[in-house]
């Protein structure tokens, strides 16, 4: 490898290296002490480079796309407050175990604790939340020291895609020059071809490998899967995800219900034609569902509901709170599944801890269990789910509400937010992404959306659960795949990151975006706090008043307005005077044409969060008999 300098000889191994491991895109940000790593990243011809003004929203972006991919996609930032920008990605990466490679660059050893312009201690700046630091030393042109840099690559790259996926950081001091400049004699001619080129591949290859528990252990788990009453609860997942045939095996063998998190990867797709995939559990169950057990010989009930004797939980802590409380509170063996023998389950009601790839263990143990489970069992959660599904798309009912939302005899009436995550997940494309926003979003896509037979892959960040850079995650997401993007999105979500929409002309990623905007922190109305006003307007639902349609001419979306708030007439140019109708006809539009779209649709948090209580409600009503 000949190099103008040694710079430029570092840089160029590092971008060969990860090429090697299988790297196929980068994100980079402009700066001036990062440039050999942005030059050599730009010459590569087997790399795609992401551009990126804003490192935050570079950092949610890479995260977006390894969340889709489960490919880690390196970040290229320069010195100072630029690397402090990738700190929230860096959390919920660690998290939600999603792999992710900071390679902040950084100023020479003697500028460090000196006073010189735009130097920072990015010494372990992410603290424990990375899996792997290393600050590397100054670039060197001999044999031994390219050996080291290429091995820190390679394992870098395996670390951060490993069991415990997580982020990994690069510090890489560069001194002057940083351009490819000639420097006579700084590259010597007689280096070592392996050292300078690197070897076929990767310099060193990892060879991954997976825990599983012993034959032994294996089958006392197999015995306990034989009970007649259990439940196969699967979390948001791991990049790259559940496999839904392994699990599918595992449902068949058992005879038990898979509880599937809208973020598994279970939750959509053609195995739900074979598989008791359940979807609505968040508006049936709560703790004061669960039974107390009764005498000793007899199952827990409440009401004629039948509790589980044991349950399989895989991936992370279920989204929805009240299925959490209902697990803690059944007093059934429940055996948590986890490839980095790591504990995800706040209630701490679990009995068991299994080490193991959820996938691999799922399998295995299909083959062993000699159950097939109890039908009445089965026959519960399905009929709860059916009624549940009734209830919310107002086949229950009769009716209107005077704004064109079902009327139901129980009082269950108007168009609410989860409406938007029905009529979304129910007229997306096959196959499409779809990422969902915190707060109330995915919470709605838990409780209101049905498992179905469409190829729907449903993302969202759920490690730290924060609202900054959704719509860069979301992009990033999208830049992986060809498939059709959608992100639904709350107002105060999409303002904390505006900017992540320039990647939609800068990195070519075409999105829907349908915008739920309530004027403020409607997730509040669920809490408490509401009761106390003030300070609960001011302070905690923040109404701001924004207009977002200027956003969409900023960026070049197609804008259209849907008002379903109470007593509004619908925008949307129809004629159609039912905002889910409205909706339906503006999302099928949007996503039949070229180009990006902005659906801004216009809600009432109060209103709608009224209407998740009633419906609530009466489902468990309906359910249990209450």
């Amino acid at each position: 490898m000949t190099a103008p300098n040694r710079n430029t000889l570092w840089a160029r191994a590092m971008i060969d290296e990860l090429v090697a491991t299988g790297v196929d895109a980068v994100v980079v940000s402009p700066g001036s002490r990062s440039t050999p790593l942005t030059v050599a990243a730009a010459r590569h011809e087997e790399l795609h480079l992401f551009s990126q003004l804003d490192e935050r929203s570079a950092a949610y972006f890479a995260l977006g796309r390894a969340r889709r991919t489960g490919r880690v996609t390196p970040l290229i930032c320069t010195s100072g407050t630029a690397a402090a920008n990738y700190h929230p990605a860096v959390m919920e990466a660690d998290n939600a175990r999603v792999p992710l490679l900071a390679l902040t660059a950084d100023r020479p050893t003697e500028l460090r604790d000196s006073g010189a312009n735009q130097t920072a201690d990015q010494e372990k700046l992410y603290g424990d939340a990375v899996r792997l630091y290393k600050d590397l030393p100054e670039p060197a042109a001999n044999d031994r020291a390219l050996r080291s840099l290429r091995t820190t690559v390679d394992r870098a790259v395996a670390t951060a895609e490993g069991a415990d996926a997580g982020p990994v950081h690069l510090n890489v001091p560069f001194a002057k020059p940083l351009e490819p400049t000639p420097v006579e004699g700084d590259v010597p001619d007689d280096l070592d071809p392996t050292a300078a080129t690197g070897r076929e591949g990767p310099y060193v290859d990892v060879t991954p490998g997976s825990p599983e528990p012993e034959e032994t252990a294996l089958r006392e788990l197999a015995e306990a899967c034989s009970a007649d009453r259990g439940l196969i609860v699967a979390g948001p997942a791991d990049p790259p995800g559940l496999d839904p045939e392994a699990v599918t095996a595992l449902s068949h063998a058992t005879g038990y219900p898979v509880l599937a998190d809208p973020l598994s990867g279970l939750r959509f797709g053609g195995h739900t034609r074979v598989a008791p995939m359940i979807g609505a559990y968040d508006a049936y169950l709560s703790a004061a569902v669960a039974g107390d057990g009764g005498a000793d010989d007899e199952p827990p009930v409440a009401d004629g509901w039948t509790d589980p004797e044991v349950v399989i939980r895989l991936g992370a802590s279920p989204t929805s709170k009240r299925l959490r409380k209902y697990l803690a509170a059944t007093g059934a063996d429940q055996y948590a599944v986890d490839p980095a023998g790591e504990w995800r389950e706040a209630e701490f009601a679990a009995t068991d801890l299994v080490v193991a790839e959820p996938n691999r263990l799922c399998a295995r143990l299909s083959r062993l269990v000699a159950g097939g489970g109890d039908p009445e069992w089965r026959d519960q959660w399905e009929t709860a789910d059916r009624v549940a599904r009734e209830f919310h798309r107002g086949d229950r009912g009769a009716g209107t509400d005077g704004n064109g939302g079902e009327k139901s005899d129980d009082g269950t009436d108007g168009f609410h937010e989860g409406d938007v995550l029905r009529v979304v997940a129910g007229e997306a494309p096959d196959p499409s992404t779809l990422f969902v926003s915190n707060s109330m979003p995915v919470r709605d896509l838990d409780r209101f959306v049905a498992p179905s037979t469409t190829n729907v892959t449903a993302l969202g960040n759920r490690g730290v659960s924060g609202i900054d850079g959704i719509v860069s995650s979301a992009l990033g997401a999208g830049s992986a795949t060809t498939d059709d993007l959608t992100l639904v999105v709350g107002d105060l979500a999409l303002y904390h990151d505006t900017n992540g929409l320039l990647a939609v002309a800068r990195c070519d990623v075409d999105v829907t975006v349908v915008l739920l905007n309530n004027d403020g922190g409607g997730i509040f109305h669920a809490l408490p706090i509401e009761s106390f006003d003030p300070p609960f307007t001011a302070e905690f639902k923040t109404p701001h008043g924004l207009e977002f349609e200027p956003v969409a001419d900023l960026h070049g979306l197609e804008y259209a307005r849907i008002d379903a708030r109470p007593g509004s007439e619908t925008t949307d140019g129809s004629g159609t005077t039912d905002p889910t109708d409205a909706l339906a006809a503006a999302y099928r539009r949007a996503r039949d044409a070229d180009g990006s779209h902005l659906i801004e649709v216009r809600t009432d948090a109060e209103s709608s969060h009224r209407t998740r209580e009633r419906l609530a409600a009466a489902v468990e009503c309906a359910v249990h008999g209450e």
